[in-house]
């Protein structure tokens, strides 16, 4: 399966975003965009112009589009509320909270330029945080797709489900290597390959560094069972179970605060069910600075390199 992985281009994931929301408003007359001053960056070109009367610009005032979004639920709308993902969790918590969470409200918040790639606009604008912000809250869908075309399909499958969610993607040109016309499943995880020896379980775009670190292993003889956990809420916990008592230990890989994201919730499931040795690669509690984005990645301990170090001091704890 390992193999059979490559790369086929490299596209924007927000792009992914922006070609899925058109595509399901095509077939979906409810769907309603929005955004706070943001309409290029999140790549709502095409959704403008073939559905001008569909579209509203709420200007730099996230908590009044995160208001506006519950209300055009009431009438059986389907918004899509877009910005950037620091403006669309740290400055909005609260009426996300009260007015979308609380009340269940099918508002879909769809967040981009999260995390350290955001790159050069610094540690102001890459919200780290996100995942743990989000999680917590009941009734909260998270989603976390790892390239453009499954952030497209995402996209499209979101409209589908009733209830609110949080779709979290990013700024740059990135790897693009799952399938085109794949089927996109709420809460349940990706197998890209099957192992032995380690478990690497990953979101977003540290899928793709988890894939290359997983050939690198693999050329050392280290068999990888790897999982893409595009869904952070609801967990494919059976997924993470299967997977880690077969290979006795683990590591996490995220782009955000190793407090609070995937990493932890994978975590809490392993502490109930199968306790193994458990490596986390993610950022250690700081916040990011400006730079480009693989860089910062590197910096920041996010790289194959680390997820690498990472699958092999989980081995020799588990071996110790």
């Amino acid at each position: 399966m390992l193999q059979d992985i490559q790369l086929l281009n490299e596209k924007e994931t927000r792009a992914g975003f922006g070609d899925g929301i058109a595509e399901a408003a095509r077939k979906n007359p409810d769907i309603v965009a929005l955004t706070a001053d943001l309409a290029g960056s999140l790549k709502l070109n095409t959704f403008i112009k073939e559905n001008p009367d569909r579209f509203v610009q709420c200007g730099i005032a996230e908590a009044n589009m995160i208001g506006v979004a519950a209300g055009l639920t009431i009438g059986g709308k389907i918004p899509y509320a877009t910005t950037f993902a620091n403006f669309a969790t740290s400055r909005v918590y609260d009426q996300i909270r009260q007015s979308v969470a609380y009340s269940g409200k099918n508002v879909k918040i769809c967040a981009s330029h999260a995390g350290l790639t955001l790159g050069e606009d610094g540690a102001t604008h890459q919200v780290l945080e996100d995942i743990g912000m989000m999680k917590m809250l009941p009734g909260m869908t998270v989603i976390v797709p790892c390239d453009y075309n499954q952030t497209k399909a995402a996209t499209m499958a979101i409209a589908d489900y009733n209830g609110p969610v949080y779709l979290r993607f990013g700024r740059p040109k990135w790897a693009n290597f799952t399938a085109e016309d794949q089927q996109f499943e709420i809460g349940k995880a990706q197998v890209l390959a099957e192992g032995s020896d380690v478990s690497i379980i990953a979101c977003g775009h540290l899928v793709w560094l988890a894939v290359l670190a997983a050939k690198q292993l693999a050329e050392k003889g280290i068999s990888v069972d790897l999982i893409n956990m595009h869904t952070i809420k609801p967990l494919d916990e059976a997924a993470i179970i299967k997977s880690l008592s077969k290979t006795g230990c683990v590591v996490t890989a995220e782009e955000h605060q190793a407090a609070g994201g995937l990493g932890d919730s994978v975590a809490n499931v392993a502490a109930r069910n199968c306790p193994v040795p458990h490596e986390y690669v993610a950022v250690q509690d700081t916040f990011g600075e400006s730079g480009k984005p693989v860089e910062l990645l590197a910096k920041y301990g996010l790289s194959t390199e680390s997820i690498v170090a990472a699958a092999e001091k989980a081995i020799a704890r588990k071996k110790g």
